[in-house]
């Protein structure tokens, strides 16, 4: 603290003084022409006479915070941690609220302590939510539930620093007594949310639960109301999920409002990172909608900050962490150097630490690899005089509508009906390795002939497929089933295009610009098959996810949790 409080004086040399640059103060919404001292990787002093051991000429560039994402899943980039550390520090990211339920539901605890230790390994600082619905609702099968005592054991451990998203909204709505054990046992830490359409008497109610930082507004009017209603509302913007430029709105109304808002990613692809951006990329959005560019560079610094209680960074002033950015300018917004911890850890879009996903990882495997699938086992037989409930996909969007439609029936079965984009869609448990199998139909896929498979399916990350033809639909399961998960396209027997994912059926050992050019192909892959999503096995993955509305299709069936739970696939009006 004496070496501190001598350089904070002028009396002795700091490590690093950053010259000649324009301070985004966050803090007072305005810029600053001032010199900043760092010693001992915090920031001493800003203003003039500083002298320090090095010294670097910002030359008039713009230096604001280290920028911090405040919710997300590492597991969907499909990189490992330490590679997207890689990917995201040179964009000038230096701090993340990682959610690990993903591979909570693949790998149980250890899944959550891998993604710990992979962590600690870069200079990004990640504080990893314990995952609190695991599985999201009773209508997934995980691995293993994370429950009460192993919530628990997350924070005593110190893996965990605050509690991850609560999807289960109708159990805390209702009281239920597991939910509110875990919500207990978080006391005194910070609660996420997750409150997609819940408005009214349902919001208050949850809101009892303390769980105040919600990202699934989609509109204005649903993210003003969550405002009012004391939430932080997470503007997310992700690599499907473009929600900025409509929940956004709720600034240009009244830029004020920005003091209880942040920006998050929620699910990205490193495809999206490597041509867009992460936070940076978000800052930008938001300046091009008219959000001044003070505000935008807070919703990515101090508002993060401020809501997950990190005291220590989100701007810069004396006693924070020296986490610097670099740029031209907030509305240009490209990290040039970026600092963490008063170190230089990229410079010009390149990172200055080795950033190496693990070639061996020791999580646990299923024992799916021993289910056998049959042609047998996709039949639906048709039911005389029934229509079928069918998904439909909406275009960046997670949410999707349910339609009631007539079947196509050949032979006493319903098919997939290219002609209308009816495409049957399964679901194929694996997690513990029941194979227990689920069969629903999706319009939206656009597919015209062949398969598309994944073992990335939220939240339980079970196998999903759609497909043109039950051929192809088998041939991409199997091939999921043999390798332990992945992304696939089929036409009849043959695998189109393959990508492995050995961490947890989840994540690559490739880094970012590898991992980006094998998804490009697999995704070209698809659209050779006729789909027009522009990121096919994101959106094939959210349509087993339970807690969003409307219908989902897991491997117990098809759920629509707004209507309580289990539907059946056909309908009689």
């Amino acid at each position: 603290m004496k070496n501190l409080l001598a350089a904070a004086r002028g009396e002795a040399p700091s490590d690093l003084v950053i010259k000649g640059g324009r301070i985004a103060n966050v803090l007072s919404l305005e810029y600053e022409e001032a010199d900043i001292a760092v010693k001992d990787g915090i920031i001493v002093g800003i203003g003039e006479g500083y002298n320090g051991i090095e010294e670097v000429d910002a030359d008039g560039n713009v230096l604001m915070p280290g920028m911090i994402d405040g919710h997300l899943h590492i597991e969907s980039t499909m990189l490992a941690p330490a590679t997207f550390a890689g990917a995201v520090v040179p964009l000038g990211t230096t701090t993340i609220m990682p959610d690990p339920h993903e591979i909570a539901n693949t790998c149980g605890l250890p899944g959550i302590e891998f993604m710990w230790r992979e962590s600690l390994r870069t200079p990004l600082d990640a504080y990893f939510a314990a995952p609190s619905c695991v599985p999201a609702s009773p209508f997934e099968t995980p691995y293993q539930e994370i429950e009460t005592l192993k919530m628990m054991e997350c924070y005593d451990r110190g893996w965990c620093t605050h509690m991850g998203e609560m999807m289960n909204f109708p159990g805390v709505i209702a009281g239920d007594e597991e939910i509110w054990g875990k919500i207990t046992t978080a006391r005194g830490l910070v609660k996420t949310a997750h409150l997609p359409n819940v408005t009214g008497r349902d919001l208050c109610t949850y809101l009892i639960s303390g769980c105040n930082g919600d990202h699934e507004s989609n509109f204005a009017d649903e993210a003003r109301e969550k405002l009012r209603r004391g939430i932080w509302v997470m503007i997310r913007e992700g690599a499907t999920e473009h929600n900025l430029e409509d929940v956004a709105q709720i600034l240009l109304e009244d830029e004020a409002r920005y003091a209880r808002c942040m920006a998050v990613s929620d699910d990205l692809t490193a495809s999206h990172i490597l041509f867009n951006g992460h936070m940076d990329h978000k800052v930008r959005l938001l300046i091009d909608m008219g959000i001044r560019p003070l505000i935008a560079a807070a919703l990515v610094t101090i508002n993060p900050a401020q809501y997950f209680r990190l005291w220590d960074r989100g701007a810069i002033a004396p006693g924070m962490l020296a986490d610097i950015v670099m740029v031209p300018s907030l509305e240009e917004c490209r990290a040039m150097k970026v600092w963490k911890r008063g170190v230089l850890v990229a410079d010009d879009g390149n990172p200055l630490f080795k950033a190496f996903a693990p070639m061996t990882i020791d999580l646990p495997q299923t024992s799916a690899a021993n289910i056998r699938l049959t042609p047998d086992s996709l039949k639906v037989r048709a039911e005389e005089g029934a229509k079928i409930r069918v998904i439909e996909a909406l275009p960046g969007k997670v949410l999707t509508n349910e339609l009631t439609l007539d079947p196509l029936v050949v032979d006493g079965h319903v098919e997939s009906d290219r002609e209308r984009d009816i495409l049957k869609m399964v679901v194929v448990e694996k997690n513990q390795g029941t194979g227990r199998i689920a069969i629903g139909f999706v319009k939206g896929f656009g597919l015209k002939k062949g398969a598309i498979a994944s073992s990335v399916a939220h939240d339980a990350h079970n196998y999903i497929a759609v497909a043109a033809d039950d051929r192809s639909m088998l041939t991409a399961l199997q091939y999921l089933i043999d390798n332990h998960g992945g992304l696939v396209t089929t036409q009849g027997e043959e695998v189109s295009a393959s990508l492995p994912l050995p961490i947890g059926g989840l994540m690559s050992n490739l880094d970012a610009p590898s991992l980006s050019k094998a998804l490009l192909r697999m995704i070209k892959s698809a659209e050779d098959l006729g789909t027009e999503i522009r990121q096919p096995f994101m959106a094939l993955s959210f349509l087993s996810l339970s807690v969003i509305p409307e219908l989902k299709l897991t491997d117990k069936g098809y759920v629509d949790l707004a209507k309580g739970g289990i539907q059946t696939l056909f309908v009689r009006e």
